[in-house]
């Protein structure tokens, strides 16, 4: 199946602070928008984005706000070039950005800010895409087995980098053929045998494939969770869910185009 991975979904409270927060901050564009009746789903990302770069979905639903941010899911990550990691999160900071963990103390491989939510966003070196593209996405799971089966079973990702630690390992998988510039899902496995809470504040992960029905039918077979099948969606898109309940949608028409 041919699945590479089109956007994230995040709930916020407050659209318009939220809006601008990610156009000032990320200097990111807005790439597309869809107003229903009882939400809004916006969506961002560079001005230059690369053409299989995927973007940032912000959801507002008009009759409440999201309560719980959970911690199943983990952050979004987006780049900074390679030498520029201090010099952006200076910047960050003077324009009133919140802090979660500076350069140093992540051993000047990375950093940690937050949105006007809480949601996690960390900032890494990469010497390729678009400044603040999207690198991957981090979900925690409790079966790490299991969660790598699910993404090479379901959606034919390969693994294509690992980094083990003392108390964790992340693993990070997307399609075979994806270029560098594209997004990645990062699996996280704590040692200690810890369970997560999926809360309200994030909503998916989304691919695009090319043939909706087809996919669903492909999915189905390979029993991932047929959460919304495409009829009940008026065949714009679908939802399944991996084995511990993060949401992926599946959609035909990349969001940007």
């Amino acid at each position: 199946m041919d699945a590479p991975l089109d956007h994230v979904m995040m709930r916020v409270a407050d659209l318009e602070t939220s809006l601008d927060w990610y156009q000032t901050h990320l200097n990111y564009e807005e790439k597309g928008r869809w107003e229903a009746d009882t939400f809004t789903n916006v969506y961002l990302g560079p001005e230059d984005a690369h053409e299989t770069g995927a973007v940032l979905e912000l959801t507002s639903n008009h009759d409440s706000e999201p309560d719980e941010m959970g911690d199943g899911w983990g952050h979004i990550a987006v780049r900074v070039p390679e030498d520029e990691l201090q010099q952006r999160y200076d910047e960050l900071m003077d324009g009133g950005v919140e802090d979660y963990r500076d350069p140093e103390s992540c051993g000047n491989r990375y950093a940690f800010v937050t949105d006007p939510d809480g949601h996690e966003i960390e900032i890494v070196k990469r010497d390729f895409g678009p400044l603040y593209s999207l690198d991957h996405t981090m979900i925690r799971v409790e079966d790490v087995t299991r969660a790598i089966g699910y993404w090479s079973r379901v959606f034919e990702y390969e693994l294509s980098g690992r980094w083990e630690a003392d108390t964790f390992a992340n693993y990070f998988l997307r399609p075979s053929d994806a270029p560098q510039e594209a997004m990645s899902v990062e699996l996280t496995y704590n040692y200690d045998g810890r369970t997560y809470t999926l809360g309200d504040a994030w909503g998916h992960l989304a691919v695009q494939v090319d043939d909706l029905a087809g996919a669903w039918d492909e999915l189905t077979t390979r029993e991932s969770a047929a959460d919304r099948s495409p009829e009940e969606c008026d065949n714009l898109y679908a939802f399944t869910a991996d084995d511990e309940g993060h949401q992926i949608e599946l959609l035909e028409e990349h969001v940007t185009k």
